[in-house]
């Protein structure tokens, strides 16, 4: 009988590579998890937050990163400016970026979630409004989802995953992890 394959649900904080190790001495996922043998299915930029899944079944790890899977993945998005009706529309009909045309994106403007406070924080500026936007993507192309907001004139400012497909982050703050059941529909 195998052993059911581990599968770690993980809030990434801000300025934490997704890796185990670096030897310029930044922060790894081994400062938050005291778990051997897994490792992250898919990326998140050290500027990026949020929802990052940990296991140590290649199989699995490759259903969730692998982009032909159509793993849809949740991010909230803070942009600089106020989005109009056009710029949302041109991200769910994709957007033109340097390396090719984008898969159609589902966009929506968001309240504002209410996150943790990051550190440092996110600059303000009293005459630049802020929004926030939650795109649902299921590429996984490097920086995308920065790359189509800036496409569109709506830099982002701080970006967070709370969701890859059936899995979210549900309450976990930034450095937190639990252990969930490893089902893949």
């Amino acid at each position: 009988m195998t052993a059911m394959p581990r599968l770690i649900v993980f809030n990434k904080p801000f300025d934490v590579l997704t890796q185990f190790t670096d030897e310029a001495g930044r922060a790894t996922l081994k400062d938050y998890l005291p778990i051997a043998g897994v490792y992250p299915a898919g990326r998140l930029d050290r500027d990026s937050e949020g929802l990052l899944l940990l296991t140590d079944d290649g199989s699995l790890q490759a259903r969730i990163a692998d982009p032909k899977h159509k793993l849809p993945k949740t991010y909230w998005v803070q942009v600089d400016g106020l989005p109009t009706a056009d710029q949302l529309q041109q991200l769910r009909t994709g957007v033109q970026l340097k390396d090719g045309m984008t898969l159609p994106a589902q966009a929506r403007a968001l309240d504002d979630p209410q996150f943790w406070p990051r550190t440092p924080p996110v600059r303000f500026r009293q005459h630049l409004p802020t929004s926030w936007l939650e795109l649902v993507i299921c590429e996984g192309r490097n920086r995308q989802v920065r790359r189509m907001t800036a496409a569109v004139g709506l830099p982002t400012l701080r970006l967070v995953r709370v969701r890859i497909g059936p899995w979210a982050l549900d309450g976990l703050m930034p450095g937190e992890w639990r252990e969930v059941p490893a089902r893949l529909a």
